[in-house]
């Protein structure tokens, strides 16, 4: 979705411009997004990502720098919250499982 308006010609590094524009863009459609299907996790990735690598912009003003820096931090909080967790075994499958030899 956002790949060609941040890709820079001959491996140059994006323009801040772009960066800062295409974050935009991908925060409005996650909003609209959750209103109507709920949060995507893809989509708060990819906004993270982009923060990130604002943050680390050497052209970048550094309060924008550290606006930027915030921001990706608490993105990646929401990417973290919404992956699924692995389930715990219960009590009787730790039981369960620990009752049964080990084959080789």
């Amino acid at each position: 979705m956002a790949g060609p308006a941040v890709t820079a010609p001959a491996g140059a590094p994006p323009q801040p411009e772009l960066l800062v524009s295409a974050a935009l863009h991908l925060m409005s459609h996650y909003s609209a997004n959750a209103a109507q299907a709920g949060p995507c996790l893809k989509l708060a990735s990819v906004i993270e990502r982009h923060l990130k690598a604002l943050a680390s912009h050497g052209d970048l003003n550094p309060v924008l720098r550290a606006t930027c820096q915030q921001l990706s931090e608490q993105w990646a909080a929401v990417v973290d919250q919404a992956l699924p967790r692995p389930s715990r075994p219960t009590l009787f499958k730790r039981f369960v499982g620990a009752a049964r030899p080990e084959t080789r």
